[in-house]
């Protein structure tokens, strides 16, 4: 086929062919001589024409037909042409046009746009302004899908193609048709478009799948060579990777992954799953009906290994080859198996904590070794040691021994030269394994030693300290880098080799497969070579009276798994990445053909004999002690006690009443029974001293859901039920019945005994959250401090406890999903390869979990209890291995030891910092504010508090800048739902921080009108609240809440007591939707510190508008906003345009727009940035309004602006070229000063000019 522009000469372009013959109409000649023809595509082949035509409006079909008739008769070849129509309309007659066809339109834009099928049917449309189409969708699916996908870009190039006009498309949601559509096949195929798009797995059809047989044996484990769908499959399986085209039958077998298993509206069920058989992979889908469902699904399972008959057909959805399953058989994976009697141990592993180079999971790994009948193996990372706590918790589970040691790199340097010297000592690999538990504690020191006082590209040891530290370590020669075979490819004689030789207490020779890359670069002539090399080094070995020992350097599990190192080498640049070295993890019986040719005895000498003679050498260790080691502080235990009951009677009275007194008995029996009190004790000083500084501190995480927490001052969250106290003569009540959301709903009452006005109080949350049903989990306390205190704490924890017993909890980056996705597709790129979307998805599971690198956690601090080593527990290192950061962190993340060392949570955040600014400007201390006042709570279904209506702040309600309530997505929620009450807005806010509670959830349930707000699950503790007050044993009521919060839904037996007990199905089905739940305490805390922020909002929004904009200076942009309200508004509307497309600093910045356009709605103004008034980073009140900082100028970093303050603080500035030298100020700052204005009355230098 070819392509033709505009060429006059051209048959198919000589326009008098039609528009000279009477048999046309006028009005169609009129139209065809306004008409352009744009393009012709000429297939000589099939004789055929396509004509790309303008028109500048509608034309008849037949008359089209007219014109190929006439043409065939002047060109007798032409068998066949094809029109393609795209019309020049004006934007007035495109609205005329879609308000009178949409469906024809939406008809034509599926079938250009086949992706779109499913979910523009049912819509329709209105026009505004002439270039705003408003699409109304079906539901929020749609929504969601189409949004998802860029469809408002396809639309709006469709209608310009099409049309020539240019529409700005947006969506709008009608969801009152859903009910009308039919349990028909369509409507699955419109529900599985959009879940298989979703999920990227291809497509759907509403074929009749066979049925099940029933299996010959029951149970799901085990099950091979059955039939579990269909018939019995006796054809012959072929490579997936041979599948690449249509096949009306086909068998291939391959192990699941990726199972996904959908309800649709008909009833049927949707299995869609991925199959591998390692050369390729592919999507294949089955429907059940729900008599089938069972069967099937008792066997399907991930990981299990299938035969596959069935259609190969491409889907319309995902355009890719689809496998339509007709017949499902189990069947038995290919597998190594190592059969030898005697079994070796493989002392050389790399897990996926040797950073982007090794692939080998922990768990994989143990069960291959436990199925092997392998009973130890070596974990020798690069220079790490972080895959010890993973690997002793899993090989438990195996019965294996871990031997704990490192691949590390020698160096005789002590320290790194300063400076970046090209010519450092060189670096060789050494196998280093502990012996005992001296040992480990001596390899834990060598590595923190490596990263914080010799790293240079890797963290190296230096030999002195490793003669040091090697009491209690046993020595390798390693691989090809090691010295000894480096020495040994140098040519160095024999008296040389073994005098390094010496050195170790091993000596290493590896698969010559392994070292063939010697060959291909030249050190070794060839295969009789390498084996030369090995039997070289068991010689001196022998000699020297040394073990030799054959290791695999083991850097993936099985040998089909290379691929996955070749795609991360492959990313990293190394040129030799495709030709990797069967570093896998090879069975005893491949291990001794390997090294057959050093003869059978010796073969098995250094294959079974010397390794299994130095594993028996180790002891079994443990890399972390046992139970938590907390740090002592003295009395801890007797000062809980006491200011718990101190401070319960000073609330409560004495006695207490019997609801407080158990509570308070029963919490504390667990945190001092479980050592727990210090924990308290700490949090309690640490939070006590940052109130007596002037700095509230918020609480996180579940600790609201302790009483003793509360009495003790760690947080302000009481988690007693809804109640009345009286602070003058100790009056109480408590609502028990589950009326009351919290205390602050109640109605104000004064105490029936003295009339004082009572207080409320009270958010019944249950203590189990916190600390477990038994009480014996460790607590978490996480603490929000001031982002401006936070350092100051963090220093006041090394008072408490010493510099050397506080460190950062250290974290481990690994490779993402969407990280691994990059890789792989950058692969097939590069090398010009096209793979299916399954088979990519299982490269990129392939490439996830290995290390990239590590970090901090943002306010984790690990303790080490006084008369510990560090060293017991973990090594140190720096953060990313940054050589000038002064921070030390924990080598191991911070989650695998959290149960053995405390960590103390102070984290930096906004809202107490704002609080504080609040306080500093008003002289309000916001522990006043009552959480029910009127105006405050109308703030959040409303804008009349603010005095502004919704038009001129383009939202309905008053939340823009209020912490938990400001972004789009809460706001919407409270446009849903109006919030009249305190538990309203802390359910609200369970509801914005879960995982489908409220999308798909509670939302759908509170707009159908089957729950009202206060009824829906929006927290994990009101499950388990719920559940006892409709009479649940409190043990299973905290199991299923423990489940559901989880995402693991509800356990058959479980849903069997709920239904019992009288639980409605509408919350059970919500339970079973929930993937993850916020803590209730958390929910609580937010909301006390957001609510407060909000009563300054309406009654000091100077105050609240300064502190707002001040903890954002730095993203605040006053050139553009100090224009004025319509600009700001006009900025708004074009960033509101960009959608999904704007930038994070784009969306930040849209953040403060919405809270300046509804300060200039209230009248307050923002003044010019003053070079002799602004503040450095604070906004500041004036009577004229805001005056906003020197930072807030865009370019203007906080170095710069804190310099000009100084400066001015000497004498104010007498010229620019003054400001330029005394504050050290670039051109690119200067510019910005200038183009605001501050610039504007200091003349250019001090120079006197004779003409002025």
């Amino acid at each position: 086929m070819t392509r033709s522009g505009p060429q006059p000469q051209t048959e198919a372009r000589d326009e008098s062919h039609w528009l000279n013959n009477s048999s046309l109409p006028i009005s169609i000649r009129e139209a065809l001589e306004k008409s352009e023809v744009d393009q012709v595509e000429v297939d000589r082949r099939a004789r055929s024409w396509a004509v790309h035509l303008l028109l500048p409006g509608p034309i008849d079909a037949r008359h089209l037909q007219q014109i190929v008739e006439i043409w065939q008769k002047r060109i007798p070849d032409l068998q066949q042409v094809q029109w393609k129509i795209h019309y020049q309309y004006s934007p007035d007659r495109v609205v005329n046009l879609l308000s009178r066809d949409w469906p024809g339109f939406v008809n034509q834009i599926i079938k250009d746009i086949p992706s779109l099928k499913g979910w523009l049917e049912n819509s329709s449309c209105h026009v505004t302004d002439n270039n705003r189409l408003v699409v109304v969708l079906f539901s929020r699916l749609a929504y969601q899908w189409l949004e998802g996908k860029g469809a408002r870009g396809l639309l709006t190039n469709w209608f310009q193609r099409h049309l020539g006009w240019s529409p700005q498309v947006f969506w709008d949601v009608d969801e009152t048709g859903v009910q009308q559509l039919r349990e028909t096949a369509e409507a699955d195929q419109r529900y599985v478009a959009e879940i298989l798009v979703k999920d990227n797995r291809g497509g759907t059809s509403n074929k009749e799948i066979g049925r099940v047989l029933k299996s010959e044996q029951s149970g799901k484990s085990g099950i091979t060579d059955k039939v579990w769908f269909g018939r019995e499959i006796k054809s012959e399986a072929v490579p997936i990777k041979h599948l690449i085209e249509e096949e009306k039958s086909i068998t291939v077998q391959g192990r699941i992954f990726d199972l996904s298993i959908r309800e649709l509206r008909s009833g049927r069920t949707l299995v869609v799953f991925n199959i591998t058989d390692n050369t390729d992979s592919i999507t294949v889908k089955i429907f059940l009906e729900s008599k089938d469902k069972a069967r099937v699904l008792e066997y399907l399972r991930e990981d299990a290994w299938i035969l596959v008959r069935g259609s190969a057909q491409v889907d319309r959805f995902s355009q890719e080859l689809t496998l339509m399953a007709q017949d499902i058989n189990g069947a038995k994976a290919p597998e190594r198996k190592d059969l030898a009697e005697e079994k070796r141990v493989e002392l050389h592993l790399h897990t996926k904590m040797s950073s982007m180079d090794g692939l080998v999971n922990i768990k994989d790994l143990m069960k291959q070794l436990a199925k092997w009948g392998h009973s130890a193996v070596a974990i020798t990372d690069h220079g790490v040691v972080q895959a010890f706590p993973d690997a002793h918790e899993v090989a438990a589970k195996y019965g294996i021994k871990v031997i704990f040691g490192v691949e590390g790199y020698l160096t005789e340097e002590i320290k790194p030269k300063a400076g970046k010297n090209k010519n450092r000592s060189r670096s060789y690999h050494i196998i280093i394994l502990a012996k005992n538990q001296t040992g480990l504690q001596n390899l834990y020191r060598l590595v923190s030693l490596s990263h914080l006082e010799n790293f240079y590209r890797h963290p190296r040891l230096a030999r002195e300290k490793i003669q040091q530290y090697r009491d209690g370590l046993i020595l390798g020669t390693a691989c090809e880098a090691g010295e000894l075979i480096q020495a040994y490819l140098r040519g160095e004689p024999r008296a040389i080799l073994e005098e390094i030789a010496s050195f170790y207490d091993f000596i290493e020779i590896q698969p010559t497969g392994n070292n063939e890359f010697l060959i291909r670069n030249g050190q070794i002539p060839s295969l009789d070579g390498l084996q030369d090399m090995n039997r070289s080094l068991l010689a001196i070995g022998e000699k020297l009276g040394k073990p030799v020992v054959a290791t695999g350097d083991v850097h993936f599990l099985n040998p089909e798994d290379e691929c996955y190192r070749r795609i991360l080498q492959a990313g990293k640049g190394f040129e030799d990445a495709e030709l990797q070295a069967p570093l896998y993890l090879r069975t005893t019986e491949e291990m001794l053909e390997e090294f057959s040719y050093l003869g059978q005895e010796k073969a098995y000498q250094v294959v079974i004999e010397n390794p299994q003679f130095i594993a028996a050498s180790i002891e079994e260790l443990q890399p972390v002690p046992e139970d938590l080691h907390a740090p002592k502080i003295e009395g801890a235990e007797e000062q809980i006690t006491e200011m718990t009951y101190q401070r319960a009677k000073e609330l409560y009275g004495d006695p207490l009443p019997s609801l407080v007194q158990a509570r308070v008995e029963k919490e504390l029996n667990s945190i001092i029974s479980n050592g727990f009190a210090v924990l308290y004790l700490i949090a309690h000083k640490l939070v006590r001293k940052s109130n007596e500084d002037g700095y509230l501190v918020g609480s996180r995480g579940s600790v609201g859901s302790s009483l003793v927490a509360t009495l003790t001052g760690i947080t302000e969250v009481n988690p007693l039920p809804p109640h009345y106290r009286c602070g003058h003569c100790r009056y109480s009540e408590f609502i028990v019945d589950g009326t009351a959301g919290c205390g602050a709903d109640l109605p104000d009452r004064q105490c029936p005994r003295c009339k004082t006005m009572l207080t409320k109080d009270g958010h019944e949350i249950p203590f189990e959250t916190f600390l477990g049903f038994k009480g014996d989990k460790v607590p978490d306390i996480d603490l929000n401090f001031s982002g401006e205190y936070q350092s100051r704490a963090h220093r006041y924890v090394e008072e408490l406890f010493g510099k050397d017993h506080v460190y950062r909890a250290g974290t481990i980056a690994t490779i993402a999903d969407r990280t691994a996705y990059g890789f792989v597709k950058k692969y097939l790129d590069e090398h010009q390869m096209r793979s299916r979307e399954a088979e990519i998805m299982r490269l990129v599971k392939g490439c996830t979990g290995v290390k990239r690198t590590t970090g901090q956690h943002p306010g984790g601090l690990m303790v080490v209890p006084t008369g510990n080593d560090v060293h017991q527990f973990t090594p140190v290192q720096r953060p990313a291995d940054d050589t000038e950061s002064e921070v030390i962190t924990t080598h191991f993340d911070y989650e695998a030891i959290s149960s053995r060392l405390v960590k103390l949570d102070i984290l930096g955040h906004d809202d107490p910092t704002v609080i504080r600014m609040l306080q500093d400007l008003t002289g309000i201390d916001p522990r006043v504010v009552k959480l029910d006042e009127p105006r405050t709570m109308q703030l959040f279904s409303g804008v009349e508090s603010l005095g502004v209506t919704a038009e001129q702040i383009r939202s309905t309600v008053g939340t823009y800048g209020v912490p938990e309530f400001g972004t789009r997505f809460v706001r919407q929620m409270l446009e849903d739902t109006r919030p009249k009450t305190f538990s309203d807005l802390v359910r609200i806010s369970g509801f914005s921080h879960g995982t489908d509670v409220w999308l798909n959830n509670a939302q759908d349930l509170i707009k159908n009108g089957r729950v009202k707000l206060g009824e829906a699950i929006s927290t994990r503790d009101d499950i388990m609240t719920y559940l006892i007050q409709r009479g649940m044993e409190p043990s299973l009521a905290f199991k299923i809440m423990e489940d559901v919060r989880k995402g693991k839904g509800v356990k058959p037996d479980f849903e069997e007591q709920m239904k019992a007990n009288g639980i409605p199905d509408w919350y059970i089905d919500s339970c079973k939707k929930i993937k993850y739940m916020f803590p209730k305490a958390h929910a609580v805390a937010y909301v006390m510190m957001a609510y407060r922020i909000a009563y300054f909002k309406v009654y000091y929004p100077e105050a609240f508008y300064a502190s707002f904009y001040t903890v954002r200076a730095d993203e605040f942009d006053a050139q553009l906003i100090v224009g004025g309200s319509q600009k700001v508004r006009a900025k708004i509307e074009e960033l509101d345009q960009k959608g999904n497309d704007a930038t994070a600093k784009e969306k930040n910045l849209l953040t403060i727009l919405e809270v300046a356009l509804e300060m200039y709605e209230r009248g307050i103004e923002l003044l010019k940035v003053d070079l002799a008034k602004s503040d450095a980073q604070r906004f500041l009140i004036t009577p004229q309004g805001l005056l906003p900082p020197l930072v807030a100028l865009q370019g203007v970093g906080l170095s710069a602006a804190a310099s000009i303050v100084e400066a001015r603080k000497q004498r104010f500035f007498t010229s620019i070229e003054d400001l330029r030298n005394r504050a050290r100020l670039g051109k690119n700052i200067i510019d910005v000063l200038s183009e605001h204005g501050c610039l504007d009355r200091l003349p250019e230098s001090d120079q006197l000019s004779l003409f002025d």
